[in-house]
């Protein structure tokens, strides 16, 4: 199986697609969405892409991550 990578205006993918020989079987497109615009002045700031795993997180205040604490044994380990 050969794979092919069309790139280009979606005419330009859409003339070159149509000249393979042999079966399509998969398409992968990327769609961007459009933001709804928001009047508040957060409507600049960029999204936290983090945000829906904020319940999943641990927040450690003074944590030690010195390479001597990463491969030093703790008690019990």
């Amino acid at each position: 199986m050969k794979t092919h990578v069309l790139r280009g205006s979606k005419q330009e993918i859409a003339d070159r697609l149509v000249r393979i020989d042999g079966e399509v079987r998969e398409v992968i497109v990327f769609e961007d969405e459009l933001a709804p615009a928001r009047p508040d002045a957060a409507a600049c700031e960029p999204e936290d892409i983090f945000a829906e795993m904020a319940s999943f997180m641990v927040d450690v205040q003074n944590v030690d991550d010195s390479r001597e604490a990463m491969y030093t044994r703790m008690e019990g380990e």
